[in-house]
């Protein structure tokens, strides 16, 4: 794997664009969340698909998808993050997440649950927290059975499981992301089977758009609080969001949301993601940088090294 272009600040997020062996391009992140330090909580977000068949209305990672990573690429983003900073393969932070959330549906690549089973036995990692983010697809069933046999004999407590929901809106859910997946029921189930007493809760998230409805009433007619908990996330301003005229619901400077109270009044454990202004200059919102290096298709003065200039205003 080769490293072919990067851009960011190693204070909150860097975006990594390699060429794999096949000749394709990813893209990966690694992350701090401020004021925490490295040492304190450290996130890799990797990549499971050269692009994303999916095609959600508000996620860049859609276009031009070209298949399944192989394991040794999915391992290989991993390891050079890793190796970066820590060449003797031990990571020190107290909280280490890898998250298979970046370009891709993780569960159309069972090379996803490989690479869950070798990470404990490549690294000296205690802090080791993987999270898998999916819109639960129909027809992964194999995925689906397999993580819950890794998560439950090598991780146990140690897992982080979330579900992309969006909306309680059926329709709009259909439109927002394109294809067969799960409905609430089945959600509901495999989580309620996935939760063990002293783990994590499973998150249900939401990237909120304006005017796209989150009707709690629905939400508690299927989902535990006492299993479940809602994360809500800003839209960003990706390439797809823009063109499909999604703006977020979440703003800069407002901390107050008249649904985290309708929300905590059901019951539910409310988290308010809102990360950091600065990951959108970055670029570090799921497909957009590769994206903005696709368009441009420029060749760069220094191979391991691009800033593009709208993304570092």
């Amino acid at each position: 794997m080769k490293v072919l272009a990067h851009t960011g600040s190693p204070d909150l997020a860097t975006v990594y664009i390699a060429e794999t062996s096949e000749g394709k391009k990813i893209e990966f992140v690694e992350s701090v969340q401020p004021p925490l330090p490295r040492e304190e909580k450290w996130v890799l977000i990797v990549s499971t698909l050269y692009g994303c068949p999916v095609e959600c209305k508000m996620c860049d990672a859609g276009a031009n998808y070209q298949g399944q990573i192989s394991r040794t690429d999915i391992m290989n983003q991993i390891d050079y993050m890793i190796t970066q900073r820590y060449p003797n393969k031990i990571v020190p932070a107290k909280k280490f997440k890898v998250q298979f959330a970046r370009m891709g549906e993780p569960a159309f690549n069972l090379d996803v649950i490989e690479v869950l089973e070798d990470l404990p036995q490549l690294y000296q990692v205690p802090g080791l927290m993987p999270c898998i983010s999916t819109i639960a697809p129909e027809n992964c069933d194999r995925f689906f059975e397999r993580l819950l046999d890794v998560k439950q004999h090598i991780y146990k407590n140690m897992f982080q499981l979330q579900f992309s929901i969006h909306t309680t809106d059926l329709s709009l859910r259909e439109w927002l992301m394109p294809v067969r997946k799960w409905d609430f029921n089945a959600i509901r189930q495999y989580g309620e089977t996935f939760y063990e007493y002293g783990d994590r809760k499973i998150t249900l998230n939401f990237a909120l758009a304006e005017g796209i409805p989150l009707d709690p009433n629905e939400l508690i007619s299927y989902f535990n609080p006492e299993i479940f908990l809602i994360k809500i996330t800003p839209v960003n301003p990706t390439y797809k969001a823009m063109h499909h005229k999604l703006t977020s619901h979440l703003k800069p400077n407002v901390s107050e949301y008249k649904i985290v109270n309708q929300l905590k009044k059901e019951g539910y454990e409310v988290i308010l993601s809102m990360g950091e202004l600065q990951e959108n200059q970055i670029g570090s919102n799921c497909g957009q940088y590769i994206t903005h290096y696709q368009q441009n298709n420029q060749k760069l003065a220094n191979s391991y090294t691009c800033i593009p200039e709208s993304f570092n205003s």
